[in-house]
C-alpha cells in the first residue's frame, strides 16, 4: 500500500501530540522547501567502460542525493548495478534540489541536446504538491516532458510520490491520481511511488524528516528497478 512522502504518523501517545507533530511536520516540509531552491544541479555523469546510451536520471532532491554522501545516492547505487548487470549504461543525474516541474519543463529540452539519452527517469512532482501548486499545471508540465523526451527518441520511466495526509484527502488523492493517469495516456511505465516500504519509517530518514537517508538508498534503487528492468529487458 502506497504510504505518503516522509514520515508523518509516529506512535502518538494523545490527540493534542498528533496534531502538534502534523503542523510541525508542514512547517519543515516548507523550509525544507525553501532551503533547497537555490541549490545547484546535481549534473553528475558516470560510465561504465565501452558504455553504449546514456541513461538521464531527471528528478529533485529525492534523486539529487540531498544530505548524504553522493556515491552512496541510488543514481550512484544504479550505475554499479548496471556495472554489474548490464546493460553497460552512461547515467547523467541532472536532478536538482527544490525542482519543480515547471522548472523542470523549462531545462529539459537543453538537457535532452547534451545528453541524447536513449532513457530517462522522470521523477518530479513532490516540490509542486508540497507547494500547492495547480495539479492541473503539474500535471501538463509533466506530460509535456515525457513527450519532449519521447519527441528526442528517449524512452521514460515515470516515478511517483505521494503527499502527507495534512494536505488533505481531496488534494493528495488528486494529486496521487496525475502519475497513472499520464502512464495510461502516453504509454510510459509507472513507479507508483519512489519511497514505497519505508515512507512511514523514521530510522531511514535524515534529521529533517522529509529526505531519505543512505540507508533508504539501497530500498529506493529495488524500487526504481522494479520499473526500469523490464524497459532494459526490452531495448532494441
Amino acid at each position: 500500500m502506497t504510504q505518503p512522502l516522509g514520515p508523518t504518523q509516529p506512535v502518538t501517545h494523545s490527540i493534542a501530540d498528533a496534531v502538534y507533530r502534523m503542523f510541525r511536520h508542514a512547517l519543515l516540509l516548507v523550509i525544507g522547501i525553501v532551503c533547497l531552491a537555490a541549490s545547484p544541479p546535481i549534473a553528475t555523469a558516470q560510465a561504465s567502460a565501452g558504455s553504449k546510451g546514456t541513461l538521464l536520471i531527471y528528478g529533485d532532491s529525492l534523486s539529487a542525493s540531498y544530505g548524504i554522501d553522493v556515491q552512496r545516492g541510488w543514481p550512484t547505487l544504479l550505475t554499479q548495478w548496471l556495472t554489474t548487470n548490464g546493460p553497460r549504461l552512461r547515467v547523467v543525474n541532472r536532478s536538482l534540489s527544490g525542482e519543480t516541474t515547471h522548472g523542470g519543463l523549462q531545462r529539459m529540452k537543453r538537457a535532452l541536446i547534451q545528453e541524447n539519452p536513449s532513457l530517462v527517469i522522470l521523477a518530479l512532482g513532490a516540490n509542486d504538491g508540497l507547494r500547492g501548486l495547480s495539479l492541473t499545471q503539474t500535471e501538463e508540465n509533466l506530460r509535456q516532458m515525457i513527450r519532449l523526451a519521447k519527441s528526442h527518441g528517449a524512452r521514460v520511466l515515470l516515478v511517483g510520490i505521494a503527499l502527507p495526509p495534512n494536505y488533505g484527502e481531496d488534494f493528495t488523492k488528486r494529486f496521487a491520481a496525475i502519475y497513472p493517469r499520464l502512464s495510461r495516456e502516453l504509454a510510459v511505465p509507472l513507479v507508483p511511488f519512489m519511497l514505497e516500504g519505508f515512507a512511514t519509517d523514521l530510522s531511514y530518514f535524515q534529521a529533517d524528516r522529509i529526505h531519505p537517508n543512505e540507508r533508504a538508498q539501497p530500498l529506493i534503487l529495488e524500487t526504481i528497478l522494479g520499473g526500469l528492468v523490464p524497459m532494459l529487458r526490452a531495448a532494441p
